[in-house]
């Protein structure tokens, strides 16, 4: 199996929201293969817990925007380690500790990368 369409136009979604507030080091994995139930992780980093809150409140606030349905969300609390599961994309927002710690681009290395584009501001005049 591969990242459905759906799943892709999602993760757009939420790399150019994670990236709008300042999320560093995006990464977005395959993970359709041996997780049947979603297609793709968003792996991004937070310079701080204020940070990796406001990444999150911002992806959830586009993803919903869009018309995707939340299904669960953990870490808001401590923001070191957040997850939002909205299906088909998973997003894990760490504080850059975290994210060295627990290390799930090694976890799931053999999954291939999807790629995405982040959209550049359009050049006041």
């Amino acid at each position: 199996m591969t990242a459905t369409p759906q799943s892709i136009e999602m993760l757009q979604i939420a790399a150019n929201a994670a990236d709008a507030k300042g999320g560093d080091d995006l990464v977005a994995l395959d993970v359709s293969e041996p997780l049947p139930l979603v297609d793709i992780f968003l792996l991004v980093t937070g310079r701080n817990e204020r940070n990796v809150a406001a990444i999150g409140d911002e992806i959830e606030e586009r993803l919903l925007a869009a018309g995707h349905k939340r299904l669960r969300r953990e870490g808001r609390q401590e923001s070191r380690w957040l997850l939002i599961d909205f299906g088909d994309l998973v997003v894990h927002i760490f504080h850059e500790e975290e994210r060295n710690y627990y290390g799930l681009e090694r976890l799931w290395k053999d999954c291939p990368v999807v790629p995405f584009e982040i959209a550049t501001p359009a050049p006041a005049e």
